[in-house]
């Protein structure tokens, strides 16, 4: 096991002990900054104010938790850094979901900045220097482990973006906590079932295409012959999402032995190395073929692709405004481009901070 330069409970700013734990101070900071909020009116797949029923990244944020939690209990782990890191890896997302994201993305680089918008560091910096709780120092002032949970979100670690000193200081030549990982597969558990919950509730996909995939209807059979509620029945949806979510749960808990830990293991593992918690490889390629069917049949329904297309399209004029006339801009964000900072970054720091509604108010706002 390689040596960290800090210990995974260790500050970059010296914090006073209290009643709580490392990890569980972490949480309470993420939980209670304004970007955390802000993830309620923030689209997760289908636009926020189509319904009052559908996910946001809020409440995907809160399931990914739950799971990532429940994992670790189950796995030795440290639940309450599974937690804070699962409470913050969305916080830097655009307003409109991964269209926004991308629309984003485009927009920076077709105006020169060549490394573009990517969402997990855009959390690393809400975490690091855009919420000001502190008069020292920017950020939340979170632990090591979190922080580089946050920053290692997804593979590959090492970024063209990022700063040497971010590569030296986080060793992206390996993996993350193991508690970091979990939070990983506990995102893609939460948003296949959750997208899967909403689309068939709003009438965007059905059983029968869904049936398709070997997972589900392991979990469609399962519901029915074992729980004898059939699909006509308005509680069989519930059970086929918590059976579904089930059978994903258990098979890590099955492929992974209990690691017994008292504190995260991070750097155990070369990047280059397979990931030291996962699906069984069976699984892997049910969740697979399950994605693939998701984009085809649901993710590219005309009803989504029209609220996305508009999304791009408000965070594009946006953009192009708030680029060319910084006096839009908050008095805080302007003065932080008269004090050197490029105005793409500070534009784009903005733009990712709002809500879907307000970036609509002020697209209208605006003439659009």
């Amino acid at each position: 096991m390689v040596q960290n330069f800090m210990l995974p409970n260790e500050r970059f700013y010296p914090a006073a002990e209290d009643f709580r734990d490392s990890f569980g101070r972490d949480r309470d900071r993420i939980i209670h900054s304004s970007y955390f909020r802000r993830l309620e009116y923030k689209t997760q797949v289908f636009i926020n104010h189509s319904g009052d029923y559908f996910r946001t990244r809020l409440t995907h944020s809160l399931e990914v938790s739950q799971i990532a939690r429940t994992l670790a209990k189950n796995l030795g782990l440290n639940e309450n850094l599974a937690e804070a890191i699962a409470l913050a890896h969305d916080l830097g997302h655009t307003p409109f979901g991964h269209a926004g994201g991308d629309e984003l993305d485009k927009m920076m680089r077709h105006f020169g900045y060549h490394h573009g918008f990517d969402h997990n560091f855009q959390s690393f910096r809400v975490v690091t220097k855009l919420e000001k709780r502190y008069k020292d120092f920017t950020g939340l002032n979170l632990t090591f482990a979190t922080l580089e949970g946050i920053l290692k979100h997804s593979y590959p670690y090492d970024k063209p973006f990022l700063s040497e000193r971010l590569k030296d200081s986080f060793c992206l030549e390996f993996h993350p906590s193991l508690e970091a990982i979990l939070v990983d597969l506990s995102d893609e558990i939460a948003y296949i079932s959750a997208d899967i919950d909403d689309g068939i509730k709003y009438g965007l996909i059905d059983f029968e295409a869904l049936k398709e995939s070997a997972l589900v209807a392991k979990a469609v059979e399962f519901v029915e012959q074992q729980e004898q509620v059939q699909r006509q029945d308005s509680i069989f949806r519930h059970r086929f999402i918590s059976r579904l979510i089930t059978i994903l749960v258990y098979d890590i808990l099955e492929n992974n032995s209990p690691i017994l830990q008292t504190s995260p293991q991070c750097f155990a593992y070369m990047a280059k190395e397979s990931l030291p918690i996962s699906h069984t490889q069976a699984m892997g390629e049910e969740i697979k073929e399950l994605k693939q069917i998701l984009f085809t049949r649901l993710y590219r329904h005309e009803e989504i692709s029209k609220k996305m297309f508009m999304g791009k399209r408000c965070v594009r004029k946006l953009y192009d405004c708030l680029n060319n006339e910084i006096n839009l801009l908050p008095r805080d964000l302007q003065a932080r481009i008269h004090n050197g900072e490029k105005t793409h970054r500070v534009c784009a720091d903005y733009i990712a901070s709002m809500t879907d509604r307000y970036a609509i108010a002020l697209y209208h706002e605006l003439g659009f």
